[in-house]
């Protein structure tokens, strides 16, 4: 009666998983998905605190520093699109390993490259290649762990969140003990041999062709339903905030009073600290609160938490709001997912690779529009792009709750 209960209401359900947590169980591919979602998000991460050093470096404007984050997520968007293609014609596994040699090459462009040209070019093969991975353990996780999907989506994040800690600790530690800030990147190569040494022998579930149903095969070739998009548009718009948060916030307290370079770049830990504790509750929380309900308290929060960090008339206001705006929107972008995919079960490679695109267009453009608007009245008054997006996302996600809920076949209702 009560996973009955959970799973009554407009449009998406309540819960994804029922309340039972004893039947969750991690897997190798579990940790092995979680750990290179850990390296994605270290070096996605990564840039942002390296962005004044890399600007102070090349002297870049805020524009063509912003080419950086963009051409990340335009490599994300390109592989995004034909991500599920991939997928399917080199097979999971193969996706998930170059994926990740291609990140690292990237990254090696980003550290030993003397121009702004090269530089750059190594953020595209990073969002490039990465994302391949990213959408690879995605399905994976979705697939093998089916109405637990959000659980392990929301924990695959905490891990995310602490490696991205790791990366704006590393570079206050590096550039605070005066070494070179290509340095900040070795921590990933690290990482990525272990994950290769441990899991190389892994398999993953495979999208074949085969067989199926008639009401199945319908419903893979039906367009996605109006609460899918609703989701998706969630998703870009909260995504943008927070890497624009993430890429810029360094930068944005740089300028403040009783922030150096340094000390900005560690001070963004406050918001991945954040993140990786409110994804650890929202784990916990997932299994038993609606997830429409946790989303718009999540958004809401957020706003008020973005908003003392933009305003806060001092440095310990500010890191509190940093860290506010971190906690509430941590479980957005794994909760999204969730109940995005589940609209469309048969779907889930295709789907996970639309919503790729979603996050990626949101990274392209999002610190693109904060750059270019710090060139022309300052980084402080542009932050303030922020509000609108959140609102937005907050109408998306009420879009989403009221749009009607698809039917196996694959039709609505």
């Amino acid at each position: 009666m009560r996973e009955q209960r959970a799973r009554k209401g407009r449009g998406l359900g309540l819960r994804v998983a029922p309340v039972d947590s004893s039947k969750f169980v991690r897997e190798r591919l579990t940790w092995a998905s979680y750990w290179m979602l850990g390296y994605f998000a270290f070096l996605q991460a990564i840039l942002g605190p390296l962005m004044p050093f890399i600007r102070g470096e090349l002297r870049l404007s805020y524009v063509i520093a912003s080419l950086h984050f963009s051409a990340f997520a335009l490599g994300a968007v390109v592989t995004g699109v034909v991500g599920d293609r991939l997928a399917l014609r080199w097979g999971r596994r193969t996706l998930f390993w170059v994926g990740g040699l291609g990140m690292a090459l990237g990254a090696a462009l980003v550290a030993l490259s003397p121009w702004a040209v090269g530089t750059i070019l190594g953020a595209f093969v990073m969002g490039a290649f990465g994302n391949g991975a990213l959408i690879t353990l995605q399905a994976a996780l979705a697939e093998r762990h089916g109405a637990w999907g959000l659980v392990a989506l929301t924990e695959a994040n905490v891990v995310a969140s602490g490696f991205a800690i790791l990366a704006t600790v590393a570079v206050g530690g590096v550039t605070g003990a005066g070494w070179s800030w290509r340095l900040a990147l070795l921590p990933a190569v690290g990482l990525l041999a272990a994950i290769g040494a441990r899991y190389h022998t892994l398999s993953f579930p495979q999208q074949t062709p085969r067989r199926l149903p008639e009401t199945t095969a319908r419903s893979r070739r039906a367009p996605m339903p109006l609460a899918f998009w609703a989701l998706w548009l969630m998703i870009a718009l909260e995504t943008g905030v927070e890497w624009s948060l993430g890429y810029w916030g360094a930068s944005f307290l740089a300028t403040q009073p009783r922030f150096s370079v340094a000390s900005a770049a560690t001070a963004m830990s406050a918001f991945y600290l954040a993140m990786l504790v409110g994804r650890a509750l929202g784990s916990r929380v997932s299994r038993v609160v609606s997830g429409l309900t946790t989303l718009g308290a999540s958004l809401g929060v957020g706003t008020l938490g973005f908003a003392l960090f933009w305003l806060a008339p001092s440095a310990p206001l500010r890191i509190i709001g940093l860290f506010v705006v971190g906690f509430a929107l941590a479980n957005v972008y794994p909760l999204g997912i969730a109940l995005a995919a589940a609209t469309v079960p048969e779907q889930v490679d295709t789907a996970t690779a639309r919503l790729s695109i979603a996050g990626g267009s949101a990274v392209l453009l999002a610190p693109l529009l904060l750059g270019a608007l710090a060139d022309h009245i300052g980084i402080g008054s542009a932050f303030g792009v922020a509000i609108p997006l959140l609102a937005l996302a907050l109408l998306a996600l009420f879009a989403a709750g009221r749009a009607p809920a698809p039917r196996p076949d694959g039709a609505v209702r």
